[in-house]
């Protein structure tokens, strides 16, 4: 599985940006998919995550309420809506690919390149 992330960019602190991962290949179906973040000098951590139906999804307490995950199998793509941003969401944003959907970048086999989003204050 191929993954490439897309629209990142720079935002005003209260404003939105959705992020986009397009998956190449027949099987993206098969797998759950996951979106991390990755700030300078920081470890990369776990932001959200969709079961491969879309039925599950998962989010970290640090986004909860503000971001939204979901998938569209029909297109191959994954989406991170994320509203109400703040400063500390800056980061390279990844997305990820697995076959048991997790929250830990362990348990995630394929990554995209990411994505840049600045969030000013």
């Amino acid at each position: 599985v191929q993954l490439q992330a897309s629209g990142g960019g720079l935002v005003q602190a209260g404003g939105s940006l959705r992020l986009s991962c397009a998956a190449s290949g027949r099987t993206f179906s098969s797998y759950a998919m996951g979106w991390f973040r990755q700030a300078p000098g920081k470890e990369r951590e776990f932001v959200a995550a969709i079961s491969w139906s879309g039925g599950s999804t998962y989010y970290a307490d640090s986004v909860k309420g503000r971001f939204t995950i979901s998938r569209d199998n029909a297109k191959n793509t994954v989406y991170l809506q994320m509203n109400s941003l703040k400063p500390e969401d800056t980061a390279v944003y990844y997305c990820a690919a697995t076959l048991r959907v997790g929250v830990t970048v362990y348990e995630y086999d394929y990554w995209g390149q990411g994505t840049q989003v600045t969030v000013s204050s």
